[in-house]
């Protein structure tokens, strides 16, 4: 019987670690928002965004019908951005900078803490968490700290930061109707399409995030040359670098106030340096306490998947809190703080919003009930072995 349990208990991780994968490349959340001026026929689904664990991506489909056709979909992510700070909103990219930067170090975490649960054997738990965890702190200072960093990031991170960084404000500074604006943010995209075809389908992809990063080089470096030579920086290609540089390029979007900003950057660079040095202490400390089974400790390498829904829910929550309380006073309409739609349907101004849960965040739910049956199963087994 003990040995069932434990057959069954380690099923069930292995099968919460497929899922956890699966829950890194699909959207966990999304928001849309419908308007009379963003018909049905050319919104069907509003102006909708997609939350991933790497970042926010387009939620809008291409259209085609008789009235309409296009060629690649609207990005939406931009024209959630432009609705938002009219109301002193800063834009999506300002939130969730650290999550973003370190989500596959934090999933990869979760993983290795499972696989170690697997293993009832103290000395065989203690080598998988120390190889697995020694792995991650390798990959993570190369891919924060070391030169050429971002090399070892996701291509889908790579992306959420290029597509944050287009640069409508240039649009808005030419004076250009929302018409034209509309259109030349459509030839960007149409441009960047027909590119991904000439080269082929296979062999784009493989170059995709090669592409990102030295488009974020240039951008970068165009920026540093706006600025005295002595407050000039050397790109390096580091998370470190990208992450401080970005949040600050996205926070000036639309409100350049260097006297706001620079707190904002300085605290949240300061952060991230603080949470690589806590992850750092975290898997250390979980090497130390979890080399006996019959400890209450060891529980500690499954109860923070377990609860992985409900700490999506309160960063997500905390996020949206802070866009509606952190206005810039240079929107062009003024509105009281905030707390935007969690879950469900709301109002500002004239527009409606609707945010739920996506195929992610279902995927959670699952992988946290798999894991409540696996720490069960484990849990009897120990008794039985008493």
């Amino acid at each position: 019987m003990t040995n069932k349990r434990s057959l069954v208990a380690n099923v069930l991780v292995l099968a919460a670690i497929g899922i956890l994968v699966a829950i890194y490349f699909v959207p966990v959340w999304w928001v849309s928002l419908t308007a009379p001026n963003y018909p049905v026929e050319a919104f069907p689904d509003g102006i909708r965004i997609h939350f991933h664990m790497n970042g926010v991506f387009n939620g809008c489909e291409k259209i085609e019908n008789v009235e309409i056709t296009e060629d690649e979909a609207i990005d939406c992510v931009h024209e959630m951005d432009t609705i938002n700070h009219y109301v002193g909103m800063y834009p999506i990219a300002a939130g969730g900078v650290i999550e973003r930067a370190f989500s596959p170090f934090l999933i990869s975490m979760l993983g290795v803490m499972l696989f170690g649960f697997m293993f009832t054997k103290p000395i065989l738990r203690t080598a998988v968490l120390t190889v697995g965890f020694a792995a991650i702190v390798g990959w993570m200072y190369l891919t924060y700290y070391g030169d050429d960093g971002l090399k070892y990031q996701n291509t889908g991170y790579t992306e959420a930061l290029i597509t944050s960084l287009d640069q409508d404000t240039e649009v808005e500074k030419k004076e250009m109707t929302a018409g034209e604006a509309l259109i030349a943010r459509m030839q960007a995209s149409l441009d960047k399409s027909s590119k991904k075809q000439q080269t082929g389908d296979k062999q784009a992809a493989a170059k995709e995030k090669t592409n990102n990063i030295s488009s974020l080089r240039v951008t970068f470096e165009k920026d540093q040359e706006r600025l005295p030579a002595s407050e000039r920086e050397q790109w390096d290609g580091s998370g470190s670098q990208m992450l401080s540089w970005h949040y600050e390029k996205n926070l000036a979007r639309y409100f350049n106030v260097p006297e706001e900003i620079e707190p904002l950057v300085k605290t949240m660079t300061t952060a991230a340096d603080v949470i690589f040095w806590l992850m750092i202490a975290a898997m250390v400390f979980l090497i130390v306490v979890t080399r006996k089974t019959n400890s209450k400790l060891y529980w500690l390498l499954v109860i923070p998947s377990i609860l992985l829904p409900l700490f999506f829910l309160i960063d997500y929550s905390a996020w949206l809190w802070w866009y509606g309380h952190t206005l810039n006073d240079m929107g062009a309409f003024t509105v009281k703080p905030f707390m935007p739609t969690v879950f469900g349907d709301g109002k500002v101004a004239q527009f409606t919003t609707h945010s739920y849960p996506a195929i992610g965040f279902g995927l959670m739910i699952l992988f946290s009930a798999l894991l409540i049956v696996a720490a069960n199963q484990r849990y009897k087994q120990f008794n039985v072995d008493k």
